[in-house]
């Protein structure tokens, strides 16, 4: 089958070879939770080798999850005037942006790229898609800026698989966009005929791309001349198959916990094979019991055994592999914590000071421009004139002032609704025994509280 690359090339276009692609079906499987090299292996039982399955926290996913969440929520807001704002509130109803973009910038950090694309229906409105990385094609580019872009897709046709590509190149003579709609046979590259809804090719009118494309802030360092950008956590592999080796461990656990019964060989279950031959017989997915050879102790019996569960040091060790996953993906320490059998996100707000708040401004720049581009061409389509001042307003309710805080804390000491060991261990770190120890003059006070 032509690949989406072929195509392109068939039309006379080349676009990136980059080794990003390569990458794209890797993150895909990290991203789903399942990655058959690493979450299918083997276990020698005694007798015969049995087929396991990793337990698996599916933490890639999460990660990309926060982080679409953090940066476009409910919360965010884009303005444009006051003659644009009835406008662009039907248009992102009309195309239920607030889900489906919060979804492309999860892909986004998935996959390393995402893309807006939008134009006018036939019914004069204007439509907005959101395009995955697998079916971004840059065709020219400068300083890592996507000037020209095709966006290619497989489809399944009456006659066999077929490739669509929308290419966005920008006019020589008249400096202005064209699109070009094609659409070719998926195993010949022919040229085949568009839909009734569809035209060859559109003139927008416009020198600016009906395009925007999206990328987790962080440099792409498998390949470094590319105009793609790498997945949030292409650089934390390691610490994502950490995280399901210690959670696989802990699960272990409570499942080899249970009774054990060691059996000696001559005391099992003996089944004659063709040759005439015996053998003993176990259930290869039976874990219950364990052969061993009859000569253990010179012992013939059959003896039970009791396995103890570290949970404690499991628990710990699962905290401790989110910590490093969560510090690779730029999310600092202490962003997630396993409790009560599960992964828990941090709901309190963060410090201005803190890795992750830190991280979140620098994602927040190429999104923001993203989004003023995106209002831009929006109103463009519209016929409106092009607002003078489009603001992106993120999300700072989860961003705490350490200092404005403690501020209000020593206010609140003052006025008597806040205990002084109360304000010692909240800012020192200590426990409130530690804090009052510290305090004389509270401890009989503290006692009295507690």
């Amino acid at each position: 089958m032509k690949t989406i690359r072929e195509a392109l090339e068939s039309l006379g276009y080349t676009t990136s070879n980059s080794e990003t692609y390569d990458h794209l079906e890797e993150w895909k499987d990290w991203y789903e939770g399942y990655v058959k090299e690493f979450h299918s292996y083997n276990v020698y039982n005694g007798v015969t080798t049995t087929k396991q399955e990793r337990e698996r926290l599916n933490m890639a996913k999460t990660i990309c999850e926060d982080w679409a969440g953090l940066i476009l929520n409910e919360k965010v807001e884009i303005t444009a005037g006051e003659q644009l704002k009835n406008d662009l509130d039907h248009v992102f109803e009309y195309n239920d942006f607030r889900t489906k973009a919060n979804q492309l910038i999860e892909l986004a950090f998935a996959f390393g790229t995402g893309a807006f694309v939008e134009y006018l229906d036939e019914n004069k409105e204007v439509v907005i898609d959101y395009i995955r990385a697998d079916m971004i094609y840059p065709i020219s580019w400068e300083n890592g800026y996507i000037n020209e872009c095709a966006f290619g897709s497989v489809k399944e046709g009456k006659n066999g698989k077929q490739i669509y590509l929308q290419i966005h190149r920008l006019d020589d003579n008249a400096k202005l966009y064209v699109i070009e709609n094609h659409m070719l046979d998926g195993e010949t590259g022919e040229e085949l005929e568009l839909s009734e809804n569809m035209v060859d090719e559109v003139i927008t009118g416009s020198d600016k791309p009906l395009f925007q494309i999206i990328s987790p802030n962080i440099i792409n360092n498998i390949d470094l001349d590319s105009p793609l950008g790498i997945s949030v956590f292409g650089n934390a592999i390691s610490q994502i198959k950490g995280c399901d080796l210690v959670y696989d461990s802990y699960m272990n656990e409570f499942k080899l916990g249970r009774r054990r019964i060691l059996v000696p060989l001559s005391m099992a279950k003996v089944q004659m094979s063709e040759q005439g031959t015996g053998k003993p017989v176990f259930d290869p997915n039976d874990t219950m019991f364990y052969a061993v050879p009859d000569d253990r102790n010179n012992q013939q019996k059959i003896e039970p055994m009791d396995m103890s569960i570290r949970a404690e040091e499991h628990e710990k060790g699962i905290n401790r592999a989110l910590d490093m996953l969560s510090f690779k993906c730029g999310m600092g320490t202490g962003r997630y914590k396993f409790e009560n059998g599960s992964v828990k996100t941090a709901t309190e707000v963060i410090s201005s000071k803190s890795d992750l708040y830190r991280t979140l401004c620098k994602h927040e720049i190429p999104i923001g421009r993203a989004l003023k581009s995106l209002v831009d061409r929006i109103a463009f389509l519209l016929g409106k004139s092009i607002p003078n001042k489009i603001d992106i307003k993120f999300d700072d309710s989860i961003i705490q002032d350490e200092d404005s805080e403690r501020l209000r804390d020593r206010q609140d000491v003052a006025m008597g609704v806040m205990r002084l060991v109360e304000y010692r261990a909240k800012w020192y770190g200590e426990t409130e025994e530690e804090a009052a120890k510290k305090l004389p003059q509270q401890a009989d006070t503290l006692d009295g509280d507690i």
